[in-house]
């Protein structure tokens, strides 16, 4: 058997980072900035008005209150034509550009109507109060974001805002998915003599859309070495990775290793890694038109296809995608329950269900607490260990990390890999 960290070492030094390409500041979503964005304009471009209010010259209100005689209005996107004088002030609008002359912004709620054209300044202001200086965000030619930035919504709104309609990313990877199996039958159709339905393709393009990646279903192969050859020889022009689900193993029907063997020679890898579930897996570089393409083979039963795909597929695609952070956070909890293995030379991979300590503040988690001796999560077992029992995953918050030996007992500390997206803002990823 193969050590788990020697089979990711293999893997993610195939599997390097998309070459990058420029797509403009809407499309970067989703992807990783390749090159830093530099602002093309000045942010915000013009002095503007930073409060609803008057725009006054601060000299004039240093000894308020004081009666300012109201000269003009500007409205955010009007075209600034008024000035501002000694003894005068301009209506303003937040947003709006700054009347020449004036060098502060008194908030309306810091004044009061006087009679005829004229305002009562209630409170003095300084030089600048309420005013946004041009390029007071981001000056022209800064960097906006960071080479290596994921862009999110608020990182789109910061290209944007800076004039950054075209940027260079690493993009999206599109990863094709192949199920395998005579057995298996699609989701709303009957269910024949010995058949199940195909959960794995359904999660496998879940899984790959959710690190980040673009999914693409290839469908479900019959047992038969012929038609899988051609569907995956057909998608090696439509994707930048494969992930194959089932017939890796060395069973009589196992047509992918059959595949893989005819279409990879000597660079497919058939590994039995020391890991409980997901021993089996297979890695391939096939090369396609556009180049070499990383095909996944994930074991058959929906447990080990899941854990195969968090602790090998994952990491790969994200750096590919050209991620810093490539792998699920982990965290340092307190066993409820006792989690007992057997010894065999295998790193086994619980499901757990995480919960909150009562007194416990989420920030303070992970290598930190335990290293305190206070760890800020408990973990429970899930039941039904099996690899077949996918319900299990289903409830699972994460995979406790049993090294060889008889386990964990309840109350000590266990390594818990967070797969919930749902509390992984709470943990600090690892790269």
């Amino acid at each position: 058997m193969i050590p788990l960290e020697e089979v990711q070492a293999l893997v993610n030094h195939a599997c390097a980072p998309l070459p990058s390409t420029p797509v403009s500041e809407i499309d970067a979503l989703g992807c990783v900035l390749a090159a830093p964005a530099l602002a093309q304009v000045d942010v915000p471009p013009f002095a503007n008005s930073a409060m609803d209010g008057y725009a006054v010259r601060a000299i004039d209100v240093a000894h308020a209150p004081v009666v300012l005689e109201v000269v003009g209005r500007v409205l955010a996107g009007a075209a600034n034509g008024c000035g501002v004088g000694p003894g005068e002030a301009v209506r303003i609008m937040t947003g709006a550009p700054v009347p020449s002359g004036a060098d502060a912004v008194c908030m309306l709620e810091h004044t009061r109507a006087a009679a005829g054209a004229r305002v009562v300044i209630e409170s003095p202001v300084p030089p600048g109060e309420n005013v946004r200086a041009p390029g007071g965000d981001v000056r022209r030619g800064e960097t906006v974001l960071d080479a290596g930035t994921e862009v999110g919504p608020t990182q789109l709104a910061a290209l944007v805002s800076a004039g950054c309609s075209m940027v260079e990313v690493h993009p999206r990877p599109r990863v094709g998915v192949i199920s395998t199996g005579d057995e298996l039958v699609d989701s709303g159709l009957p269910l024949g003599a010995a058949q199940i339905f195909d959960s794995n393709r359904p999660m496998l393009l879940a899984l790959v859309e959710e690190s980040g990646c673009r999914a693409l279903d290839l469908g479900r192969s019959p047992d038969d070495e012929d038609v899988l050859a051609a569907r995956i020889t057909g998608a090696l022009d439509e994707v930048d990775a494969l992930v194959l689900s089932g017939g890796v193993s060395v069973g009589d029907v196992d047509v992918v290793r059959i595949v893989l063997d005819r279409l990879g020679g000597a660079a497919t890898r058939w590994m039995q890694i020391a890991i409980r579930p997901a021993k089996p897996f297979s890695f391939s570089v096939l090369e396609g038109p556009a180049g070499p393409v990383p095909v996944f083979g994930l074991p058959g039963n929906p447990v080990s296809s899941a854990v195969s795909f968090e602790l090998l597929v994952r990491p790969a695609l994200r750096r590919m995608a050209g991620r810093r952070v490539t792998q699920r956070p982990r965290v340092v909890a307190r066993a409820e329950a006792p989690l007992r293995r057997r010894p065999d030379g295998k790193t086994h991979f619980v499901r757990v269900q995480l919960e909150l300590l009562g007194d416990a503040d989420v920030p303070g988690h992970g290598s930190e607490a335990a290293d305190e001796g206070a760890p800020g999560w408990s973990a429970r077992p899930c039941p039904g260990q099996g690899s077949h029992q996918i319900r299990s995953m289903g409830l699972a918050d994460g995979l406790a990390v049993l090294a060889d030996g008889d386990g964990v007992e309840a109350g000590g500390p266990v390594e818990v890999l967070v797969t919930n997206p749902a509390l992984s803002g709470a943990f600090v990823a690892t790269s």
